[in-house]
């Protein structure tokens, strides 16, 4: 294992945190702007990849404990369930539904099946891609 300089750990940090910090906005902005899951997901496989590349795999499953394999399911699954209920209403598949409430905190607020379903894709990209890249690395032949 090569030792890698304090600046790039330094720099990896406080660049991940942005990339993090945009994907979260890119997810929630996705339903009625550009961005959503996908987009999401793949900032924040980027942010990931960037963690692993500084420091050493060992110590960034310790730190972040998925399995990635699981993820993919979970997110297929939410994805599935949230287009399948319209269904049951007699809408067709992925039909999207929305309405205003007022939240506590938040005031007036939109809450749409959009957001299920692009956290199941989220999911989906996320485990996909950090599998995918892993795999390829962990590959010594």
């Amino acid at each position: 294992m090569k030792s890698r300089p304090i600046q790039f750990h330094v720099v990896t940090r406080i660049t991940g945190f942005i990339i993090l910090t945009f994907s979260i906005f890119l997810f929630f902005a996705g339903h009625n702007n550009p961005g959503g899951g996908f987009i999401g997901g793949l900032m924040t496989a980027s942010a990931l990849v960037l963690l692993y590349l500084s420091f050493d795999v060992q110590s960034i499953k310790k730190a972040i404990p998925f399995d990635y394999t699981q993820m993919i399911a979970v997110g297929l699954a939410i994805s599935i369930i949230t287009g399948i209920v319209g269904m049951f209403f007699g809408f067709p598949y992925l039909t999207q539904f929305f309405d205003y409430f007022q939240l506590p905190i938040l005031g007036e607020t939109e809450l749409t099946t959009a957001l299920p379903f692009d956290l199941g894709i989220y999911l989906v990209v996320v485990g996909f891609t950090m599998l995918t890249i892993l795999t390829i690395a962990e590959d010594e032949a």
